[in-house]
């Protein structure tokens, strides 16, 4: 026997009600708002959280006087979780909807009106809440169909129709309570953030009914355009004709010469409207949208939700309430997700355009291009020279790619992840890139791929890659240009203001160095000198010294670098215009400049004059089992001392050079994959040296700082004594992720989604910061360092350096600053910005 219990289980939504957003959610909490300012809102009861509980346990209120209550009229019922984000069941409208109340509206709107009422309830109700097959509910409105669906309705459930109101309440309240309880749904909300146990309330309100003799219909209005947070009154009316259903029309709210708008039709209305609707953006505090209804001539408001927006919406909406006064600055800071600028410094695809998606990856690098496939960046450099836009197609990339990367508009990988090759190169660039997107199989003999519904795609043919959200398009989509415009700017400088830890940019080139200055950096954090040698020129000398057979033959090719090294370093020196610029020496394995096929080295044996058999085994002598963990960084530095010596005097010479024009700059060296004190002692006597001579070749004195980058676990546990002779340790949370977990980033893509599905992972460790196992190390080498050198200047300088979770970490511990690439500093501002307004006390752990 159905038990009914009462709770006090609803509550009418008045002024003066005790209505709980927590409880009630957060529908009902705003319905009670619009009450209070005075909008003609229909009757409303609120279901809080516990009844909805109950409900779903079997535990009925008394539908019998919630019916009462709205005294015969039809009624909508609608779900009010505590955060609009989280979805909930479907809305059930004209709840109520019987035989007698068919009969009342036939009488006073005539048959059709009252067949299209009936049938669209009996068939809302058979499908969501009787949870029967939709395909026997299928009809238009007539007699005959409202007649057939009750007969199968009938059928199937061997009873007739519900015709009670309490009763029909009764089973709409449960269907939807046990709904939100279910698998599925949960499942759908967790995704969107939900807690496993958030709660659900239920919203009952008397329906507005949208047709008579005068002007009758509902809609929508809100005061800005959805994409560009414009001022522009927005939305839709239709206009209800109980006589001729077919004659309806679809009004433009405001005038028109496309058509009729209901500014013509019914100009005191609209007016009402649009003051309901900027009293609610001024006591509400958000740009709001107006769901209302018009009955024979008299408007109701049904509800209002805060407007969905865009990216670029959201931050013109925030900083342009604060400037009228709505909202503080620290409230526009804290009302714009950090990431979503991103969205803004790079071509989007527009939202309101068609998209023919062929294919997903993962979306590893922000903004959207199109442009013509092309396979080899070979093919990339010639498609660039004939001034055509491509996109770089690849199984996955290696330094050799660079410069077809420099050539593209955008990058597609088949695999890889957050951290692989192709997914850091291109956030530093800016370019678009989609990496991972096993929906695609290539064949790099044809020069096609195939998508998984069978569709191909050759060399030329035209696709556009959405590095924002993973999709790839067919054809050429239609853009969205940079939003880099003045409430851009604002709310950013508002960030500078208030955010404690510093933000400089990984630039490895001038125009990242320009990037960064025009992201307002506050200087360069990581400047990966090896990237600089894979121009066409540099590159055959550079193999010239790769291939040398003694120290002698090294140094000429390395005397032949080093002005071109101090030609960078003057560059960067110069755009940074004394912001300190961190200068990381050469790191990678030297076969990473070698080519791995046979056109490559036969190449290179023409280029080197030397016998291609000589070429082959020189590559595979530099080959290593794992090049990663083998010959690189530090460890080439101390084996090949000239290395290091030919980029530090070139760091010196520039130094000299820019200071006599006027530029006071303080480089700062960093030693990359050190793991023992003794190497940074070895390597900082030898710079040392190179700085004595060039003071005393220049006569000119100049200061710079030598520190380490902290890539090893044993660095971390070291860090203590290295701290002796560093004055800053930058900690590479990339290789100190890979060394942590005994992991390749670009390898971990093949099942980084299980494991984070299965929980094995909270979060991929390449994209969020571990601060549970490498948060540990940047702990323990932190504290121990400023232990030795209170002084000590720290900060992270890998991927995670802008990632706003790990920022959080980083500020948390105490550390100086962050570096990430440029096109995300503004992510970083913004981010650091909002974690010192939301904690502005920080407690080193280490300090």
């Amino acid at each position: 026997m159905q038990k009914h219990t009462d709770f006090s289980a609803f509550t009418e939504i008045s002024p003066v009600a005790a209505i709980d957003p927590t409880r009630h959610g957060w529908r009902a909490k705003c319905l009670q708002r619009l009450v209070r300012l005075d909008l003609p809102v229909p009757p409303t009861m609120a279901l809080p959280a516990d009844t909805v509980r109950a409900i779903a346990a079997g535990q009925m209120p008394d539908t019998e006087r919630l019916a009462a209550f709205f005294n015969g009229a039809l009624v909508s019922i609608r779900p009010s979780p505590a955060n609009p984000d989280w979805g909930g069941p479907t809305t059930v409208l004209n709840v109520g909807m019987n035989a007698l109340k068919h009969a009342e509206i036939r009488d006073r709107h005539g048959k059709a009106l009252a067949d299209a009422m009936y049938l669209s309830f009996v068939q809302a109700y058979a499908i969501n809440v009787a949870r029967l097959d939709p395909d026997m509910f299928t009809a238009e409105p007539s007699s005959e169909a409202v007649a057939a669906v009750l007969a199968a309705y009938e059928a199937e459930m061997d009873e007739e129709f519900p015709q009670s109101p309490a009763r029909q309440l009764a089973e709409v309240l449960r269907s939807m309570a046990r709904a939100w309880e279910g698998t599925t749904a949960r499942l759908l909300r967790e995704a969107k953030g939900a807690p496993a146990d958030a709660e659900l309330g239920l919203v009952v309100q008397e329906m507005a009914q949208p047709f008579g003799p005068g002007l009758s219909g509902q809609g929508t209005i809100q005061l800005i355009e959805s994409v560009t947070g414009s001022p522009q009154v927005t939305g839709r009316f239709r206009g209800h004709n109980p006589a001729n259903r077919k004659a309806e029309e679809t009004l433009y709210l405001v005038k028109d010469k496309r058509g009729h708008s209901l500014e013509e039709a019914a100009p005191e209305v609209f007016a009402e409207l649009q003051k309901h609707c900027a009293n609610c953006r001024t006591r509400l505090r958000e740009e709001m949208q107006v769901e209302f209804a018009l009955e024979n001539g008299t408007l109701y408001v049904i509800d209002a939700v805060r407007v969905q927006r865009s990216s670029r919406a959201s931050v013109r909406v925030a900083v342009t309430m604060a400037n009228e006064g709505i909202i503080s600055r620290d409230e526009a800071i804290l009302r714009v997700e950090p990431r979503a600028l991103s969205d803004l410094l790079h071509y989007q695809i527009d939202p309101r355009g068609p998209r023919d998606r062929v294919a997903k990856g993962i979306a590893a690098s922000p903004g959207a291009a199109s442009g013509r496939i092309v396979f080899t960046a070979a093919a990339a450099q010639a498609s660039a020279a004939r001034d055509e836009r491509c996109i770089l197609v690849r199984r996955e990339t290696a330094p050799e790619d660079i410069r077809g990367m420099h050539a593209a508009v955008a990058v597609l990988t088949e695999r890889g992840g957050m951290t692989s090759h192709a997914a850091v190169i291109a956030r530093g660039l800016g370019l678009p890139c989609i990496v991972g997107a096993s929906d695609i199989s290539l064949n790099q003999r044809d020069k096609t791929f195939t998508t998984r519904d069978g569709r191909s795609f050759g060399e030329g043919d035209v696709i556009t890659v959405d590095g924002t959200n993973g999709e790839i398009l067919a054809g050429a989509a239609e853009m969205l240009e940079p939003a880099l415009d003045e409430w851009f700017r604002t709310l950013l400088h508002w960030a500078d203001n208030v955010r404690d830890i510093g933000v400089r940019a990984n630039a490895d080139t001038p125009d990242d160095a320009r990037t960064a200055r025009m992201f307002e950096a506050e200087g360069i954090g990581l400047c990966r000198t090896e990237h600089m040698f894979f121009d066409e020129d540099r590159l055959t000398v550079m193999r010239e010294m790769i291939f040398a057979d003694t120290q002698k033959d090294r140094k000429v090719a390395l005397d032949r670098l080093l002005p071109m090294q101090r030609a960078d370093f003057g560059a960067l020196f110069d755009i940074m215009a004394g912001l300190p610029v961190c200068i990381r020496l050469f790191d990678p394995p030297l076969h990473e400049f070698l080519p791995h096929d046979r056109e490559g080295m036969r190449e290179l044996a023409e280029a080197l004059d030397r016998p291609q058999s000589e070429v082959i085994r020189r590559v595979e002598a530099l080959s290593e089992f794992n090049p990663m963990l083998g010959m690189r960084g530090v460890r080439l530095g101390i084996t090949m001392p000239e290395i290091y010596e030919m980029q530090a005097r070139a760091i010196f010479e520039a130094t000299v050079d820019v200071q006599r024009r006027g530029i006071r700059i303080v480089p700062e060296i960093m030693i990359p994959l050190v793991s023992a004190k003794r190497e940074v002692e070895i390597v900082k006597t030898s710079i040392d040296g190179v700085a004595a001579a060039v003071r005393t070749a220049a006569g000119m004195d100049f200061d710079y700082k030598l520190g380490v980058m902290v890539e090893t676990p044993r660095a971390a546990l070291r860090a203590g004594e290295i701290a002796h002779h560093a004055a800053f340790l930058s900690f590479g949370t990339n290789d100190l992720t890979q060394m942590t977990y005994g992991l390749s980033r670009d390898d971990a893509g093949r099942f980084m989604g299980d494991y984070v599905q299965k929980a094995v992972f909270p979060e991929d460790p390449f994209h969020v910061l571990d601060e549970e196992g490498v948060g540990e190390f940047l702990l323990i080498g932190s504290a121990r360092g400023r232990r030795t050198s209170p002084d000590l200047t720290l900060s992270v300088c890998g991927e995670h350096g802008g990632n706003p979770t790990s920022i959080a970490f980083c500020r948390k511990s105490g550390f100086d600053y962050v570096s990430c690439s440029p096109f995300r500093v503004p992510v970083a501002r913004l981010a650091a910005a909002q974690f010192a307004l939301l904690d502005p006390r920080p407690n080193p752990e280490n300090a």
